[in-house]
């Protein structure tokens, strides 16, 4: 004798007097058939389940009432805590609910009618559409997060303004950098593909910070460990590359216009000094007609210190004129004398009374003692900037006679 089909009515009351038992069966499957289940603390493990109990409960009221489809995300989703979100991946989300479906399909395939079914798979289709929706919008209210906090941090390398959180700001963006790191500025692009520049610096084992400040992008740079299944093997076999290099080759992600390289600093807390010659070299970096792009900011020192870049000044003073005046008068004195006569070798030699290749023996060691070379015209326009501004520096230092 054929059973009478049950009513809708019918239907929804059997429904929840099943309920519980529908949830108890399936945190026993979730346990049974997970492994990531049974590996959670037990206050998420709780948590999964309240989802799960809240799923069943949520595709009742939605059977009596299909039009409460929009509230599916709220009524399922709102038993999680917020930080149920990070710890449980969209994946796992989606195979707690095929587990979820596959008990209530199983249990009421005998109890309840082809209309009963159709509508389980109905709403399972929109419970996975719902778990995608809020997963989509964890990950876009994440990324505007990291957006302003990495905008906050390069803002905090820019200004050397540090407190004790930066670090562990910098921890929280994921990066990936350790040891030497160098600022690179140039001009934002009209339309800067972020995740490209991340890509572009992971390919060179190395990680970025962006922040972009008007018409200026920003690039705080530094080396990484190699990702993936060959890392072990990539390590030791490509030379690291230099700074120059990697910003040779993320210069298409700029703008028209100059691109300057900060000095290397030796970590991520002194970053500040690398961008703050960038900055200075990428303001005066017109003022060099034939200025390569990227060009570091230590090649533009003469123009940052006519500028008024003190950071230029004492580069020029301590770097070139300081280990000079210490190691040797005589190479000082031949330098001086070889600027003042238009790099002349032979004028040079009758100046000093000295032979032509006793002036390029000189010149030699004054390149190995400072590692800058006169011969050059670039370079000695950097050196002859040294010489005066630390001649400048020696006038400053001299002790003043007091008036008889």
């Amino acid at each position: 004798m054929a059973t009478k089909p049950r009513t809708k009515a019918e239907t929804l009351a059997w429904l929840r007097t099943i309920a519980g038992e529908l949830s108890t069966q399936t945190l026993k499957r979730l346990e049974d058939t997970l492994p990531w289940y049974g590996d959670m603390p037990p206050s998420r493990r709780s948590a999964v389940g309240l989802v799960a109990q809240a799923g069943i409960s949520s595709f009742i009221a939605w059977y009596d009432d299909p039009r409460s489809t929009p509230w599916i995300a709220a009524d399922v989703f709102g038993a999680a805590p917020r930080e149920l979100l990070r710890s449980v991946s969209l994946q796992q989300t989606l195979q707690l609910i095929r587990v979820t479906v596959e008990v209530v399909e199983e249990r009421v395939k005998n109890g309840g009618g082809e209309e009963l079914r159709e509508a389980i798979l109905l709403y399972s289709r929109e419970i996975a559409f719902a778990a995608a929706d809020v997963y989509a919008r964890a990950a876009e209210a994440r990324g505007l997060w990291d957006a302003r906090l990495e905008a906050l941090v390069v803002d905090s390398i820019l200004s050397g303004e540090y407190d004790d959180e930066l670090p562990s700001r910098i921890a929280a963006l994921g990066w990936h950098g350790h040891g030497e790191v160098a600022v690179l500025v140039g001009t934002a692009p009209k339309q800067l593909d972020v995740d490209q520049v991340r890509r572009a610096a992971r390919h060179m084992q190395a990680d970025v910070l962006i922040g972009v400040q008007g018409n200026r992008l920003v690039l705080v740079i530094g080396r990484s460990d190699p990702l993936g299944p060959d890392a072990e093997e990539s390590i030791g076999t490509a030379p690291a590359l230099s700074f120059m290099e990697i910003a040779t080759q993320l210069e298409p992600h700029f703008g028209s216009g100059h691109l300057v390289l900060g000095h290397e600093v030796p970590n991520l807390v002194d970053a500040s000094k690398s961008a703050k010659a960038a900055l200075a070299g990428f303001a005066v970096a017109n003022s060099w007609r034939h200025a390569p792009r990227p060009v570091h900011a230590d090649d533009l020192l003469p123009e940052r210190a006519l500028a008024g870049d003190p950071l230029a000044r004492a580069t020029l003073v301590h770097r070139i004129y300081r280990p000079l005046q210490a190691h040797s008068t005589e190479l000082l004195t031949t330098l001086w004398s070889y600027l003042d006569n238009g790099r002349s070798l032979e004028a040079t030699a009758r100046e000093l009374f000295v032979h032509p290749n006793t002036v390029r023996y000189r010149l030699k060691r004054v390149s190995d003692v400072i590692g800058w070379d006169a011969t050059g015209a670039r370079e000695a326009l950097i050196l002859q900037a040294a010489l005066i501004i630390g001649s400048m520096s020696d006038h400053e230092h001299q002790p003043r006679r007091r008036p008889s």
